[in-house]
């Protein structure tokens, strides 16, 4: 259907299982660990997990937005090498920014409509390492001329058909939708406190692996591995959710003039890596995480990007004849908060389906990886609640919104 967004319904596809890293603060204990390390670990930890032989993966697919390694361009093909499977599967980079983890499930489910199997699906992120660069200076430096190095992981966040960067396109959305600084900084503080309740719940714990100092042996090939910053000998958990009141947020300065964004009502700033195995429904010989039914993407204007889940949403809802009240949970990616408020204003969303584990302006948004992490999140509360339908859903910088519907296969009703 021309003109409106594409639209895709799978059949008997599976996320057999999925796994991530913590999610650890810029600068902390997973700063000087490659993107590509990040996703062997996450790689090797699912196909475990989900009791599969490397072997028998048919495709590899992989994401990472920056440029965070001199072998980045790799980063796929060593992923799947190094996590056991065979030299003769191809893998392939996929982006598409923020919504990086849920392009890397569409594109599985995709390849299943042919003579795949099974596809790894591995995000990373690597917001520490991302670099500080110049694209100006091949030939070098002119005596007395302007040196432009400029720092990836700030000037990134610029787009430069609008003019404006993300925070302030979610400054533009609190003005369209008349969201208050109290009413952003509220939200901001209830996604602590549920990702802080969650934490203490246990309720990422199935999600989340270890990760330690370790050696990635290839045989006839060089090691690869992990060492950890700052004499770290092992991360277990999510290091950025925080006890936080409104009166503290209260005391952060906005970003612009007469904005509502803050440091503390914006996503966290972290380095983590997520894996996912999709497989057929029919071939799974354990209990899958959730069958994969359909995914949705919008285009929508640079300078209200932050609204693209509410019309990819929309479009997953119309298109595979469901309502919003058939929907159990959301997980919307917490770019912003005034980002998120928009879009549960713009679809009426009640804020006990939404996020209901905070989201990441607690736990944080390491770009590629975050959508898998949404998924992996809303495939356990389905399960633990019993709830059958589930959507994930991002905005995309340049303008776009991308959504996926799940459910639950072990729902009774």
């Amino acid at each position: 259907m021309s003109g409106v967004g594409q639209y895709s319904a799978f059949a008997d596809v599976a996320i057999y299982a999925a796994v991530r890293t913590p999610w650890v603060d810029l600068g902390g204990a997973l700063a000087q660990v490659s993107p590509i390390d990040l996703g062997i670990k996450v790689g090797r930890e699912v196909l475990a997990r989900a009791g599969v032989d490397p072997l028998a993966v048919d495709s590899v697919l992989a994401g990472s937005m920056a440029q965070a390694s001199f072998d980045a361009y790799l980063l796929p093909r060593h992923v799947g090498l190094y996590s056991g499977v065979a030299q003769s599967v191809p893998a392939l980079g996929v982006q598409r920014i923020c919504a990086t983890g849920f392009e890397l499930l569409r594109q599985a489910a995709e390849q299943l409509r042919d003579e795949v199997q099974l596809a790894l699906c591995v995000a990373s992120e690597s917001m520490s390492r991302n670099p500080i660069a110049a694209y100006t200076h091949r030939d070098g430096f002119r005596l007395g001329g302007e040196v432009q190095f400029k720092d990836f992981l700030w000037e990134a966040l610029y787009d430069p058909a609008p003019g404006l960067d993300m925070i302030a396109t979610a400054d533009h959305l609190a003005r369209r939708y008349g969201l208050s600084r109290e009413a952003v900084d509220r939200y901001a503080c209830e996604s602590h406190q549920r990702a802080l309740q969650a934490q203490r719940d246990g309720a990422w714990a199935e999600e989340i692996v270890t990760v330690d100092n370790q050696v990635f042996e290839l045989e006839g090939y060089q090691p690869r591995g992990i060492s950890l910053a700052h004499r770290a000998a092992a991360v277990t958990q999510d290091s950025h959710p925080r006890p936080t009141d409104l009166a503290a947020l209260a005391r952060l300065r906005a970003v612009h003039a007469n904005g509502v964004q803050t440091a503390g009502n914006s996503c966290a700033v972290v380095d983590g890596a997520a894996a996912a195995l999709v497989g057929r429904a029919s071939a799974c010989t354990r209990p899958a995480l959730a069958q994969l039914l359909a995914s949705a993407v919008v285009g929508v204007a640079p300078e209200f990007m932050g609204i693209g889940p509410a019309p990819a949403i929309r479009l997953l809802l119309q298109r595979s004849g469901l309502s919003l009240d058939d929907i159990g949970r959301f997980e919307i990616n917490e770019a912003q908060a005034a980002q998120v408020l928009a879009v549960a204003q713009e679809l009426q969303l009640d804020s006990a389906r939404l996020n209901v584990q905070g989201g990441s302006l607690a736990v944080g948004h390491p770009l590629a990886a975050t959508g898998l992490r949404l998924v992996m999140t809303l495939a356990r509360q389905l399960r633990r609640h019993n709830l059958r339908y589930g959507i994930a859903a991002a905005c995309v910088g340049g303008g776009q919104g991308m959504a996926l519907l799940i459910e639950n296969p072990a729902y009774r009703g």
